[in-house]
This record gives C-alpha cells, structure tokens and sequence, in this order.
C-alpha cells in the first residue's frame, strides 16, 4: 500500500490520507491536549496490543479525559486500519484529543474527544546504526517532573522531547539522554536507556522520569529469561560513560546499540554480546507472538 493511499481511520469512519482531518479548533492541536500511542506490527500480528490499549486509557484517565469508545472497540479499529491498508509490518499511531472546542484554555469546551488512528510502514534508524550502534549525546532540556506533568502520561504536549531531540541533532548525535531535575539520567527523547557493567544490567527507574515502556517491560522480561542480573536503580551520566555496554529501547526504535556517549566509546566501541544477544531475541517474540491481524 502505497503513502499516497493510505486510509486513516478518525471518528469511525475512514479517509484517504489527504482528505483525513481534524479541526483547527481541537484541544489536541490549540494546546497537545490528547494522548497517544505507537504502535508496531510484525507478520500479521500486532505486538502487545493489550498493553498498549491499557496504557492509552490509563494516560486518557490521568488526564481527564474520556475516550468515546470502549477498549475492545478501540482494538478493533486499530486492527481493521491495518487491514484496510493490506499491511503485514509496521507502526501504528494512535492518537486521542480533547476534541473540538473554542478558543478557551477549558477541557469542558470540547463535547467529545477525536480518534485518529494511523497505519504505516516505518524504518526509524537505518541498518548500519543496529550493526555498528549509534552516537548519543546529553541534553540541556529536562524531563518534565511528576508534580507538573507524570511522566507515565504519554501526552501530545511532546514539546521538551522535540528541544532535546534538536539538541541531539544539533550535536552530531542519533539519540539525546535527557536528565531529571537532579541530574539523573531519565530516558531518551524517545526510548528507555540500558547500561551493562560486568554482566549486571540496569535501567532508570520510572521514578526517574521515564516512561514505563512496553519495549522496555518485553526486554525486561528477556534479560530474566537469560539469566542476566537486572536492577532498576537512579544512574548518572558516570555510569553510562563508563559501561561496557549501552543500548535503547521503544516500539519504533526496537533495540539498538549505543556507540558513544557524549564522545566518549561505550566499551570497545561497538554492540557488545549481550546487546547483540537481546536484539536477537527480541526479534525472535516480535516475530511470533502477538494479535492476529487477519
């Protein structure tokens, strides 16, 4: 299925993409007022949808926000937008926003909340990144802190991951770690962090700032699975210039080394074996679990 024909679903019905719209007066555009997810699909099956729709009405829930239709519904749209699109790999972005309302800052403007679900192909970073890693740099810009905004809400308000990501960017870097307010590593601007260091594997706890990621729980589980030591505990940028191994997780972004870090070599300066081992295995649940498509 080609870009220029693909059908998105909004409110229930479905569009060609250039006729899909929401109105320049929706909560979601006027102020990121609404909540999203991405989504990926593998070989006919959606990876961890459950989950997902879980986390979408707990981030709606969070915010006051009520979703017009149920979980089982919302499901059901997001399967058939990829099977209206004959797709058999890629990502889905669900999207929920305040809905329609006037100019005022008030949610109770906006009668009823807008669906929006996407079904596309996406290649997030090219190959050569997942063989030889990527370059990774700190970021000025914080996370946000729980007492403005959890950091479990996976909010359209997306702003301080895009400063960052510019930042990133702008330093020669793939990625940018973003730190919390004491200096601690939270996430990326858009994936969860890992860090080997003598066989023993650690992550930022979601107390940290991060996001309790679906990817970041699936390679949990895998690191268990292994039999590898995994602590979830606070880390500063010491810890991740001096591991053996580092690498990321999301759903687009799936895992993929770290190279370096703020110039400085992870390792020997290329994917270390228990990266390598992880990205093998987690290829392998993607590949043949998940919900049936067709």
């Amino acid at each position: 299925m080609s870009a220029e024909s693909l059908q998105v679903y909004v409110d229930g019905e479905f569009f060609p993409e250039q006729d899909a719209k929401i109105s320049v007066f929706d909560h979601g555009l006027l102020y990121g007022d609404g909540v999203f997810e991405g989504i990926r699909f593998y070989c006919g099956r959606v990876f961890r949808l459950g989950e997902h729709i879980d986390r979408l009405y707990d981030s709606a829930k969070a915010i006051h926000l009520k979703i017009p239709i149920s979980k089982e519904e919302m499901t059901a749209a997001v399967i058939s937008t990829i099977a209206k699109n004959e797709l058999q790999d890629g990502y889905v972005r669900l999207v929920i926003t305040r809905g329609t309302g006037g100019l005022g800052l008030s949610p109770y403007l906006c009668k009823k909340a807008s669906i929006v679900v996407i079904a596309s192909t996406i290649s997030l970073y090219p190959a050569e990144y997942y063989e030889n890693g990527l370059n990774v740099v700190t970021c000025a810009t914080r996370r946000p802190t729980h007492d403005s905004l959890s950091p479990s809400v996976k909010s359209l308000n997306y702003l301080s991951n895009v400063m960052a990501k510019v930042e990133a960017l702008a330093a020669g870097g793939q990625e940018g770690v973003m730190l919390n307010t004491e200096g601690y590593v939270a996430e990326c601007t858009g994936d969860n962090i890992f860090v080997v260091k003598g066989g023993r594997i650690s992550t930022p706890p979601v107390s940290a700032g991060c996001l309790d990621g679906i990817t970041r729980k699936a390679v949990m589980e895998l690191i268990s699975k292994e039999g590898h030591e995994l602590a979830e505990v606070n880390m500063s940028r010491y810890e991740l210039y001096t591991a053996d191994e580092v690498f990321l997780t999301g759903t687009a972004a799936e895992v993929v080394p770290v190279r370096t870090y703020d110039e400085r070599e992870i390792g020997e300066g290329e994917p270390g074996p228990i990266t390598r081992k992880l990205m093998v295995e987690f290829r392998k649940i993607v590949e043949t679990s998940g919900t049936p498509i067709y």
